[in-house]
C-alpha cells in the first residue's frame, strides 16, 4: 500500500513539473504577425522599412524581454536582490519595446486614415478637443517634438474618463508608467522612418496620419472602457 502510495505522489509530482515546464514555454514571447503585407504600408511607410522594423528591431526587443525573463527567474529563485533590481531596466525597455510594436502594428492598416466616423471614441474626441484636427494637431507636435527617442500617445485616463495626449521616452510603455491606457502610439525612434525620410520626422508623422486604422483604435476604446 505504501510502495502504491510513493508511486501515486511520484506521479503527480512528474505531472506538476511537467505542467510547470509546459508553462514557461507558453510564457515566451513571440514576435507577433503583422496583419497586412510589409509593402501594404507604401508609400507611407516602405516595404524595407516595415521589414526591418519588424523582423529585426521588435524582434531584438522580443529575444532581449525573454532573457532578461529567465535571468530575473533565476535571480528570484536565488533570493539575489540585487540581481533582480538590476534587471528592471531590461525588462522596461524589452518589454516596453514589446508592447509598444504590438499596438504600433495593430492600429496601423492600408485601409486606414481620415478619422473615427462614429462611436463613443468620436464622440470623446469631439467634447476634449472640439475638433478632430484639434487631436492631430497635438499629436503631432508632442511626437514631432520628442527629444531623441520616444513615442507619441494618444492614450485614456479610465478614472477621469479623459483622452490624453502624452509623450513617453525611450520604450517605456504607457499603461505601467503613466496609468493611462494606450490607443494608439507613433514611434519616433529614428529606426521608424529614417531609411525613408532620414532626419525629416515632421514629414513621417504627417504620413501616420493616412494609415491609422480608426477602427482598431476605437476597439481598443471599447476595451479600456
Amino acid at each position: 500500500m505504501l510502495s502504491s502510495k510513493v508511486s501515486v505522489a511520484k506521479c503527480a509530482l512528474t505531472k506538476s513539473i511537467s505542467a510547470l515546464g509546459a508553462m514557461g514555454m507558453r510564457m515566451k514571447h513571440t514576435l507577433p504577425d503583422l496583419p497586412y503585407d510589409y509593402n501594404a504600408l507604401e508609400p507611407y511607410i516602405s516595404a524595407d522599412i516595415m521589414k526591418l522594423h519588424h523582423t529585426k528591431h521588435h524582434q531584438t526587443y522580443v529575444n532581449n524581454l525573454n532573457i532578461a525573463e529567465e535571468k530575473l527567474a533565476e535571480a528570484m529563485e536565488k533570493k539575489d536582490v540585487n540581481k533582480i533590481i538590476q534587471l528592471q531596466a531590461a525588462i522596461r525597455f524589452n518589454g516596453g519595446g514589446h508592447l509598444n510594436h504590438s499596438i504600433f502594428w495593430e492600429t496601423l492598416s492600408p485601409k486606414g486614415g481620415g478619422e473615427p466616423q462614429d462611436g463613443a471614441l468620436k464622440d470623446l474626441i469631439l467634447e476634449e478637443f472640439v475638433t478632430f484636427d484639434a487631436l492631430k494637431k497635438a499629436l503631432t507636435e508632442a511626437s514631432v517634438g520628442v527629444q531623441g527617442s520616444g513615442w507619441g500617445w494618444l492614450g485614456y485616463d479610465k478614472a477621469a474618463h479623459s483622452l490624453r495626449v502624452v509623450t513617453c521616452a525611450n520604450q517605456d510603455p504607457l499603461l505601467a508608467t503613466t496609468g493611462l491606457y494606450p490607443l494608439f502610439g507613433i514611434d519616433v525612434w529614428e529606426h521608424a522612418y529614417y531609411l525613408q525620410y532620414k532626419n525629416v520626422r515632421p514629414d513621417y508623422v504627417n504620413a501616420i496620419w493616412h494609415i491609422i486604422d480608426w477602427k482598431s483604435v476605437n476597439e481598443r476604446f471599447k476595451a479600456a472602457l
